[in-house]
């Protein structure tokens, strides 16, 4: 069965949203990507609100940011938390003309091309129509997402391998569109293109609370979704779940995912 609404959906996502969010991360990358002061941005897959803070501080004093989301329940979120002079929260299906919500400077568009593998470049094809000649397109996503482990059990390995193959099959979901972010740019024509390779989910020795949090809540309402069958009957999904809390428990763990940044001009 196709499962179409957003994958990680779920009472606590705001709060996994706010948790995960690295505010230095997003500072490097964003000034990376050429912020500057005084641009007009859109956070494309807003969220919670938290990213379209920290990028409204970067165009400050004489910027403004627009973060867009496709779920109501977050973009209420946002505004009650974050809405401010030159920060603004919009309800939006970014599949459709985007053409109300003015031009920009700069789109920030970070971890949202991975939950639509069939449309990710129409997506980005659709935000190139609001974005300014000479303005800063920055796609960010992972690559061989949540695929790299040490220390795992073979049979654990094997199933999230082939659970992952599942989530491309039926949820449209994309454990490899990192890789693909520079073409989007490329074919839609777009100069000074540069890329960045970063470690994500870099994680090794004792265990963060926020990394817990972020990773466990993944395992458990994915898992929860998919229409997974394993292979061995004896093993089901309170059982996954149970032994890869067990595994990401353990400070042995060696876990992390590519991180690739792709930043281009429109000529």
């Amino acid at each position: 069965m196709q499962y179409n609404a957003y994958l990680m959906e779920n009472a606590d996502e705001i709060t996994r949203l706010e948790v995960k969010t690295d505010r230095n991360a997003i500072e490097r990358q964003s000034r990376w990507a050429g912020i500057k002061p005084g641009m007009r941005v859109a956070d494309i897959g807003c969220g919670a609100g938290i990213t379209s803070v920290i990028l409204h501080e970067l165009v400050s004093p004489n910027g403004t940011v627009v973060g867009v989301d496709s779920s109501p329940t977050r973009i209420e979120h946002a505004r009650h938390h974050y809405g401010n002079k030159g920060l603004e929260f919009k309800f939006c299906d970014i599949l459709s003309p985007l053409a109300d919500l003015g031009g920009f400077d700069f789109i920030w568009v970070r971890f949202l091309l991975e939950y639509y593998r069939s449309e990710s470049f129409e997506i980005v094809r659709n935000l190139n129509g609001i974005l300014k000649p000479g303005g800063i397109l920055c796609l960010i996503d992972l690559d061989h997402n949540s695929l790299n482990h040490y220390g795992m059990s073979q049979r654990l390995e094997q199933t999230i391998s082939t659970a992952m193959k599942t989530l491309e099959e039926t949820a449209n979901f994309d454990p490899y569109v990192g890789r693909k972010l520079y073409s989007f740019l490329y074919d839609l024509g777009y100069v000074d293109i540069d890329v960045m390779v970063d470690a994500h989910h870099l994680i090794f020795g004792e265990l963060k609370e926020a990394d817990a949090f972020n990773w466990m809540k993944k395992i458990e309402v994915i898992s929860r979704k998919i229409d997974y069958r394993f292979e061995d009957k004896s093993w089901g999904i309170e059982e996954f779940i149970s032994e890869f809390r067990e595994f990401f428990s353990n400070p042995r763990r060696f876990t992390y995912s590519p991180l690739v940044s792709c930043r281009g001009r429109k000529p």
